[in-house]
């Protein structure tokens, strides 16, 4: 699903986000991003989601394929493709990004009402995805009336609202107190239990050590476990 070719990613002043990147990570699977701060995580990350690509000269290659029809190419895929592609995944970040003037519920429609879902369709999308997350009764809710764990929740429901074949967290528990962020975490698992690849981005060790979950570790811009492929 996720293929890394050598990726090397130079930002200004010669500094080099990512060093020769090399992996692969396939449908249906959970995987941990783990390293410290500034270790490349969030670069990585953006390559996925196609919000950066690598170098122009020797920079490597990634692709992403959702679905059996579309496939995202660094090298080859036009910038006017990206919206399509980004269409078929989700992703949450650390600090929520709701949009304060809207309910829980018009957080989680809003992507659907751009692209001209139907009503009936939205309200049976949302009503699934904040079911999902266990936040159903909130829905008429305001974001500052939530609690940061509830805050999570209702970013999460407008990831998975259009079914992604992909869910990208970038330290999506990083704001929360260990209780909130266990019960994130566990809602994570079992999106992935129902199908959808998981790519989680984490400080946190209690998540990743003694998980089945295979886990990929940078420093400073490297993959410490290399792979064969």
């Amino acid at each position: 699903m996720i293929h890394f070719s050598h990726v090397t990613k130079t930002y200004e002043e010669s500094w080099k986000a990512l060093r020769d990147v090399t992996l692969r990570i396939r449908k249906g699977e959970f995987v941990f991003l783990t390293g410290h701060s500034g270790a490349g995580k969030s670069t990585l990350l953006k390559m996925i989601y196609m919000d950066e690509r690598p170098d122009n000269v020797r920079g490597g290659q990634v692709l992403v394929r959702l679905g059996n029809d579309c496939v995202y190419d660094s090298k080859t895929s036009p910038e006017n493709s990206i919206q399509g592609f980004r269409r078929k995944m989700g992703v949450v970040f650390q600090d929520f990004k709701l949009l304060p003037d809207r309910n829980v519920f018009d957080n989680v429609a809003f992507a659907l009402r751009i692209l001209g879902k139907r009503p009936k369709e939205i309200n049976g999308a949302v009503f699934e995805a904040l079911a999902l997350v266990g936040i159903s009764q909130k829905r008429f809710a305001m974001p500052y009336t939530l609690s940061g764990g509830e805050q999570q929740r209702v970013a999460i429901a407008r990831a998975m609202v259009h079914n992604p074949y992909l869910l990208i967290a970038d330290e999506p528990t990083g704001n929360l107190d260990p209780k909130n962020a266990e019960e994130v975490f566990a809602i994570f698992k079992e999106i992935n239990a129902r199908g959808t690849t998981v790519v989680m981005a984490t400080h946190n060790p209690d998540f990743y050590l003694n998980s089945p979950f295979r886990r990929l570790e940078l420093k400073q811009g490297e993959l410490l476990n290399k792979e064969i492929l």
